[in-house]
């Protein structure tokens, strides 16, 4: 990340106690195709989360099976997933604008993920970063009903986001993002996305504490 380097970051909150591990972060993609722009955007934001002290993990989902309840729920591309969210303390979801949503490959992805997991949530209380690109003019479709998606997995969404319109032109051959003010939102994403993840990794059980499901467990 060599547009990164003079560049200094204040990710750390003064004054609290953090754990000592690096930001455990996973990233998704929406795309299968063979220069996918949601998965160039995707490797792009796992590079600049590595330089800011992240350990990344990426999910390939090529094989994953439609979501079919129970059928398929031991197939190891199922069960990785599974296994990488429970892992993650945050994640980014990337995906291309498809009939102006998100694509139904990433969609697949946060549906094989479930609310609960006997007395284990993989996804409540971690926090949550969202791309999109497009082929054309921006738009913010998808980007939006991901929003709404990662409200009802009660993940904690951070505000800002990215949407890179005309997304073929922005992009070197060796699949590096071009200089522009695209790629400088991505770094503030991903930024915000370190922020939140230090203050709310320690103390999500307590942010996502509910009286409704205290009385349910009762």
């Amino acid at each position: 990340m060599d547009y990164l380097k003079k560049e200094e970051f204040n990710l750390k909150p003064e004054g609290l106690t953090l754990s000592p591990h690096k930001p455990r972060i996973l990233v998704l993609y929406g795309s299968l195709r063979e220069r996918s722009y949601s998965r160039l955007l995707a490797e792009e934001a796992g590079r600049i989360l590595e330089y800011m002290g992240a350990e990344v993990r990426f999910y390939n989902p090529d094989g994953l099976p439609t979501y079919d309840y129970e059928r398929s729920l031991e197939h190891p591309k199922v069960q990785e997933l599974r296994e990488l969210s429970l892992w993650s303390e945050g994640q980014v979801w990337s995906s291309p604008e498809l009939h102006g949503n998100m694509s139904g490959l990433l969609k697949t992805q946060i549906d094989w993920i479930p609310l609960t997991m006997g007395a284990v949530r993989p996804t409540q209380g971690r926090t949550l970063a969202l791309l999109q690109v497009s082929g054309g003019s921006q738009s913010f479709n998808a980007v939006n009903n991901m929003r709404v998606l990662g409200r009802w997995m009660r993940m904690i969404t951070i505000p800002n986001q990215s949407s890179v319109a005309k997304a073929y032109q922005e992009f070197h051959e060796d699949g590096q993002m071009k200089e522009s003010s695209f790629r400088n939102r991505v770094v503030d994403v991903m930024e915000e996305l370190m922020r939140f993840t230090y203050l709310t990794r320690d103390h999500s059980e307590f942010l996502v504490d509910r009286y409704s499901e205290r009385l349910g467990g009762n």
